[in-house]
């Protein structure tokens, strides 16, 4: 079983490397969140379970720092305050978590970078809209469909997998290779 899984993720990775559009949409989700920085903006990023652990995560290579010593950069994970999604999710409902964050925080040119393997959350998907209201670019990581959130992205980008596990092997490497290029372009 070790070396299936970790062939399944190796066939994956070989997948994207042939694969030019998703190569590109990486680099235009990187250059979206530059031109955002430059602009004084700030980057939020939300997900579900391993994907919340993902996009907090990311948060912190662009808030703290990933290979350069530099100053941070603003970069959150909307869960992050969990008085606050708890008040709301308690008050409106889990689904409205999220949005209400957004709604709180998201400014016109900001970038929402959502994450979610299978594209269909609920709470990522009213999110969404909030943001596109609110005039926030919107990059989705997701699964192969890209699901619901497929439609609302200005940038998609879905990992050619349906596997759980794998998809989110993959988007911590994405994450990782945008996160490089947004601090390399800004401060290397």
């Amino acid at each position: 079983m070790i070396i299936k899984r970790i062939q399944e993720s190796i066939e994956i990775k070989t997948k994207i490397l042939s694969d030019e559009v998703l190569i590109e949409r990486i680099r235009q989700a990187s250059e979206l969140i530059i031109n955002a920085y430059r602009s004084g903006n700030k980057t939020l990023f939300c997900g579900n379970g391993g994907s919340a652990a993902d996009a907090q995560h990311l948060a912190a290579e662009l808030s703290g720092k990933f290979y350069l010593d530099r100053p941070p950069i603003h970069a959150e994970a909307c869960h992050g305050n969990s008085s606050f999604i708890t008040a709301v999710s308690n008050d409106y409902g889990f689904d409205k978590a999220y949005s209400r964050y957004i709604q709180a925080v998201g400014k016109s040119g900001d970038v929402f970078f959502a994450i979610s393997t299978s594209g269909d959350s609920e709470n990522i998907v009213q999110a969404i809209h909030e943001a596109k209201q609110s005039s926030l670019k919107c990059i989705c990581l997701t699964g192969a469909s890209g699901g619901k959130m497929a439609r609302l992205a200005d940038i998609l980008i879905n990992v050619p997998s349906t596997d759980t596990p794998r998809i989110q092997e993959v988007h911590i490497l994405i994450g990782h290779i945008i996160c490089e290029l947004v601090e390399s372009e800004l401060f290397g």
